[in-house]
């Protein structure tokens, strides 16, 4: 590999050639052998001569070295080396949203908690930066004005990264950069492709595109010329993004379309009453994903693509041994028990109706995990969210109750929705997944319906059957925490 020296910077390679300016994995030395992985951006020695371009480059560089997020790719230094002017920055090792998005295509769908995840980390970015104060702690009003797939770099270890605030626009710039219209025009917002005043919510309608093709895998407003991507962007017209999706829920798509509002007053106001919305969504819908997941996601597509150049078989998104993303699920323990003998014999065997309880199950989408005479542990893999899994857990709990009672049985029923991890090669989580998290807790929630004679629920399943269920009590769990407990009513 040859290197280059670039005034104490070593130039290590390329990385990528733009028509403005080129980009190097670098190495900047120091003290004690000290040395640092960065990313050298030097301008083209045409693009030098001309000053617009000039002041762009330096307003890029006084913008983003304030911007000091996780969220946000650093700019360390900025300077001129023999005429080459330069910005060194933090070297993120990894993929850019775009090429993940295109090179995941092959393993499915792309995860919709990772989704979630990935555009919650672009929200703390994005309102960190349209937060800004200058010195005397006036709003610097930055808006990134560019908010792609392109700049955002997802690294190896799971981190999200905004970067690139080359057209940016902020407070201390002239009234005629704002005039110009920059950047990616599938990307912008109806006010930006019109040449308005901008704000923090372009970037977020920005943002919305961008969740928007993460989910449906499709280009929202991408047309065959500009003319009419551009006239697609000003109408802002979203199909449903549950057509191309039907696991996306109603209220994913309604936070999508909120985002996508091409009216900027019926967006949400700013980055954070959006990521409040997007988080207590992936709450209630049980979209849990961590950094790990990403990283893990990252290093499965990057491990198809491998094997695919290789000429070999690409790993399926259920392939042995890989553990998926976690998964949102609504799990049900039933039991039937006879009457005392004093009040009359059941009338069919618990064998008989068992296989009853079956074919109900099936036909409200749920799976058996485990199967005995008389008691039941039922499972629906929540893909769009909870919601619809718990109103069908309901609807079938109400279902075995009516079976039970007409063959002279009394049912315990216990619902309890939850977060875990099902490993593709037993279909399960980890062992000694019974006595855990949901699994444990319906059960529990079923013993103690024993005594109630009617459906027991925690308070994330009640909040999904609003009216038809009400508060029995709290029950301790450890110290000072508890869980209240609902009740069918």
């Amino acid at each position: 590999m040859s290197t280059e020296h670039f005034g104490k910077y070593q130039l290590l390679e390329k990385i990528a050639t733009g028509g403005m300016a080129e980009v190097y994995r670098a190495r900047a030395f120091g003290m004690a052998g000290f040395e640092k992985i960065l990313v050298i951006k030097r301008v083209l020695d045409h693009m030098a001569k001309d000053q617009e371009f000039v002041e762009m480059f330096i307003d890029e560089a006084r913008i983003a070295v304030r911007l000091q997020h996780v969220n946000i790719v650093q700019v360390f230094d900025l300077g001129e080396v023999d005429g080459h002017y330069f910005m060194a920055m933090e070297y993120v090792h990894g993929l850019d949203l775009s090429r993940l998005l295109t090179r995941s295509k092959n393993l499915g769908p792309f995860p919709i908690p990772l989704a979630l995840f990935v555009a919650g980390e672009m929200l703390k970015a994005l309102q960190f930066a349209h937060q800004q104060v200058d010195d005397q702690g006036r709003s610097m009003q930055i808006v990134h004005c560019d908010v792609s797939p392109q700049n955002v770099l997802i690294s190896y270890a799971g981190e999200v990264k905004i970067l690139d605030f080359g057209i940016a626009r902020a407070a201390f710039q002239a009234d005629t950069k704002h005039r110009i219209v920059r950047g990616k025009y599938a990307y912008m917002s109806p006010e930006q492709v019109e040449g308005k005043t901008l704000d923090g919510r372009s970037d977020m309608f920005s943002l919305g595109i961008v969740l928007y093709e993460m989910l449906t895998g499709r280009r929202l407003f991408k047309m065959k010329n500009r003319d009419e991507t551009l006239a697609r962007v000003r109408r802002a017209e979203v199909p449903s993004p549950r057509a191309y999706r039907p696991e996306i829920s109603e209220e994913l798509e309604g936070f999508l379309l909120k985002a996508l509002a091409r009216n900027r007053d019926d967006r949400f106001e700013d980055g954070q009453q959006m990521y409040a919305a997007l988080t207590r969504l992936m709450v209630r819908e049980g979209h849990r994903a961590t950094n790990n997941d990403l990283a893990a996601f990252l290093k499965e597509v990057i491990e198809a693509a491998v094997a695919a150049a290789r000429g070999g078989n690409q790993p399926q998104r259920s392939a042995p041994g890989r553990v998926l993303p976690p998964s949102a699920v609504v799990c049900m323990a039933v039991e039937a028990a006879p009457p005392p003998r004093s009040i009359a014999a059941p009338r069919s065997t618990l064998a008989a109706l068992g296989e009853g309880w079956a074919e109900l199950i099936s036909a409200g989408g749920g799976e058996l995990w485990e199967n005995a005479d008389g008691s039941m542990l039922v499972v629906w893999v929540a893909g769009g969210g909870f919601r619809d899994a718990i109103a069908r857990a309901v609807s079938t709990s109400q279902k075995l109750q009516w079976a039970a009672t007409d063959a002279g049985y009394r049912l315990s029923v216990g619902i309890a929705p939850g977060v875990v991890r099902i490993q593709p090669d037993t279909k399960r989580p980890a062992a000694g997944w019974e006595l855990t998290g949901p699994f444990y807790l319906a059960r529990w929630l079923m013993n103690f319906s024993a005594h109630r004679g009617c459906t027991l629920l925690t308070e994330v399943a009640a909040r999904h059957v609003e009216g038809r269920t009400q508060l029995l009590g709290r029950i301790p769990i450890q110290g000072s925490r508890f869980i209240n407990l609902y009740e069918m009513s």
